[in-house]
């Protein structure tokens, strides 16, 4: 069944792991994959840039069907495929609200946790500034902060995406 996908990937990429993850859940095993090395800008290969014409990792194809965000990825596989393997989007209202409202909730704290962990990579030396540094940590806390109030209210037995749901299509829970 799953010899028509492929995706393409990298090491260390929050978004590649959430797909992969949900293909796991899904128990969609046996799929075509391809590892591309970033040093050697094999994302800006033929291959990929046929595919996804911004360059970036996932990339990930399903016949004719080509989604390169790995949400869209995640939640496309739950829609083809939503008899099998693991449920990942709740059947309720308030659940999948919750749900939906985390997930994206996630990449908001991925970006702010990116821009202090990434900041001296990205960032050419002459154009760093102390100011920068000093705000990007902070908005960093003040996301933290947040997210810990979600686990300080947290019934016993429940998760981020609600009580009776573990699982979401970003898979929050395995990656951040």
């Amino acid at each position: 069944m799953a010899n028509n996908m492929t995706l393409l990937w990298c090491t260390f990429s929050v978004p590649c792991w959430r797909v992969m993850i949900a293909l796991e859940e899904k128990m969609l095993q046996g799929y075509n994959q391809t590892l591309l090395d970033f040093d050697k800008e094999e994302h800006k290969s033929t291959i990929v840039m046929d595919l996804n014409p911004r360059a970036q990792l996932p990339t990930f194809k399903h016949g004719d069907c080509i989604v390169n965000e790995s949400y869209g990825a995640c939640m496309y596989l739950e829609n083809q495929f939503r008899s099998q393997g693991t449920q990942m989007i709740p059947e309720g209202l308030a659940e999948q609200a919750l749900m939906y409202q985390r997930m994206f909730e996630g990449q908001t704290f991925y970006e702010k946790l990116s821009d202090v962990v990434y900041y001296e990579y990205y960032v050419p030396q002459g154009e760093r500034h102390d100011s920068a540094i000093r705000r990007n940590k902070d908005n960093l806390a003040i996301e933290i902060k947040l997210w810990e109030g979600y686990f300080q209210k947290m019934e016993a037995g429940s998760y981020l995406a609600g009580k009776a749901f573990s699982r979401c299509p970003h898979t929050f829970s395995y990656v951040v």
